[in-house]
């Protein structure tokens, strides 16, 4: 067994892992490489202490100086780990959102945690990158890590990840497959495979959905650590410059719930407990592995362990609360499930599966825990029609009366979106409005209301997300599937007595 002088000699050298039972049926050879076993926890190990040791030698960092990174937490662990086991400061700006385990991984190793969570473009002054910069530029001897621009970020895995994959397969690799975020993974090994097997092997972008890297409308998505966002006022666009586009052959989005169904499945087959974002990529390399041969080695690259989300995406509770469903035997061979969930038909209009069907959570695979003793949340709601902020009164009043809709019936108010893929996520919607309140106002967002809770369509009318709506809490909840705005319902339609209202429906 190998022995390290420090714990930062042990980042890289991870395993490939052949896929068996979760592969079955499928002809190439399927490898995982589990970047979790970093000491660390995920592949952003690599990248923090090449970033790192490039800002010692370039004189940007000095002893006793403060390590400074805007993460969704895993490039935060990496760094904090060097900086403990080099006597750094480490302050990490994050959100609020990201699982708990990250962020109790973070303070155990000393870091300092801001949380931010101004819903509001990069540029502007309370963000969360803005907020990070305003930071090292007060502080005497603070190095920003900026993972997003660091070249030593793909740097890192030109040196170890792509030699260790081609090493390990004897050269044998003929497509790597793996998730797209600050882009320093899949350049960096991706370009040395390209370079070391002479343009040979094939590069796989996995993205989530909605996605802007692989053509989506830029909103938020469920999977931490993968895809690029763009917030609705974003002005210019900017991709980090650790992505080199040029490696990648072709991009596969994934939709959130066949990645939940992907990792649940793979820990229920291979004993393999792999991350969201590890989810996006094995959808992503089963879907192709459909279309190759005994020939292909397919190797994918997982970043994190599912230790870091038994709150999120393995915890039952969680799913049903977000709309997302039971985990299900995957199907590969297209985008996913995730037609239906809700998409606007681009007339603002709403259909929702499993809305207002009065068979709650049934009307399209079982939600998790739903209670089949009782009707859910989606029995109750009704389908979510929107208008986009912005949108010409007069436009929105007439496309709403075409559509049919009563002067008191339920609208969203949302951010537009161009070429919207899904129907709004919740971070999208401004609040909600009628037909009533929109004829004669000057603005549509002027009209919104606040909207209450979010409320997964396959929750129990007595789970305490649902009693515990209080009156001040808003008049009108968020009905999610597969964590879209897939429709709207009335407090009033679930309270005061939600139990006999239920039975009297079902009646």
């Amino acid at each position: 067994m190998a022995s390290y002088e420090s714990v930062l000699d042990s980042i890289g050298a991870t395993p490939l892992l052949r896929l068996t039972r979760s592969a079955a049926g499928l002809r190439p050879r399927v490898y995982v490489k589990p970047e979790w076993q970093n000491p660390g926890g995920s592949v952003k190990d690599r990248a923090a202490l090449s970033m790192l040791r490039r800002a010692e030698a370039e004189g940007e960092l000095r002893p006793g100086g403060t390590v400074v990174e805007v993460t969704s937490g895993n490039t935060g662990i990496g760094l904090a780990l060097a900086a403990a086991h080099l006597g750094y400061r480490a302050v990490v700006f994050t959100s609020s959102t990201i699982a708990q385990e990250k962020r109790a991984q973070l303070t155990a190793y000393g870091a300092e945690l801001r949380l931010v969570d101004a819903f509001v473009p990069k540029d502007h002054p309370d963000s969360v990158h803005a907020q990070g910069r305003r930071f090292v530029a007060e502080t005497p001897g603070a190095w920003f890590a900026h993972q997003y621009d660091n070249p030593a970020n793909p740097a890192a895995h030109y040196a170890t990840t792509g030699p260790e994959i081609w090493t390990d397969t004897e050269g044998t690799v003929t497509h790597f497959v793996a998730t797209v975020g600050t882009g320093g993974t899949i350049s960096g090994t991706g370009r040395y495979l390209k370079e070391v097997s002479g343009g040979r092997v094939r590069v796989t972008g996995a993205d989530p959905l909605t996605s802007a890297y692989s053509g989506g409308d830029g909103s938020q998505k469920y999977i931490e650590g993968a895809g690029h966002f763009v917030h609705p006022e974003t002005v210019q666009d900017l991709w980090p410059q650790s992505l080199d586009t040029t490696v990648i052959d072709d991009y596969a989005p994934v939709d959130d719930q066949s990645a939940i169904d992907a990792v649940r499945w793979l820990a229920r087959t291979e004993g393999i407990l792999a991350g969201g974002s590890s989810g996006v990529a094995l959808a992503a390399a089963f879907r192709l592995a459909e279309h190759l041969t005994e020939d292909d080695t397919v190797v994918v690259l997982l970043p994190d362990s599912g230790r870091s989300y038994l709150s999120t995406y393995f915890d039952d509770a969680w799913l049903t609360a977000n709309g997302f469903t039971a985990p299900t035997a995957p199907d590969w061979s297209g985008a996913g499930n995730a037609a239906g969930t809700g998409t606007g038909t681009g007339t603002g209009i709403g259909t929702g599966a499993g809305i207002g069907t009065r068979a709650g959570a049934g009307a399209e695979g079982r939600a998790v825990g739903a209670g089949a003793d009782g009707p859910t949340v989606g029995a109750y709601a009704t389908p979510a029609p929107y208008v986009e902020r912005g949108e010409a009164v007069a436009d929105a009043v007439r496309r709403l009366a075409a559509a049919g809709l009563a002067d008191d019936d339920v609208v969203l108010v949302v951010h537009p979106r161009d070429g919207r893929v899904l129907a709004p996520h919740p971070s999208d919607v401004i609040g909600w409005t009628t037909p009533a309140r929109l004829r004669g106002a000057a603005a549509v967002a002027g009209t919104a209301r606040r909207v209450g809770p979010k409320l997964g369509r396959g929750l129990a009318l007595t789970d305490p997300a649902v009693t515990a709506w209080a009156e001040g809490d808003g008049e009108v909840a968020l009905v999610l599937d597969q964590g879209r705005v897939a429709g709207t319902v009335a407090r009033r339609r679930l309270r005061p007595q939600p139990v006999q209202r239920a039975a009297e429906h079902a009646g």
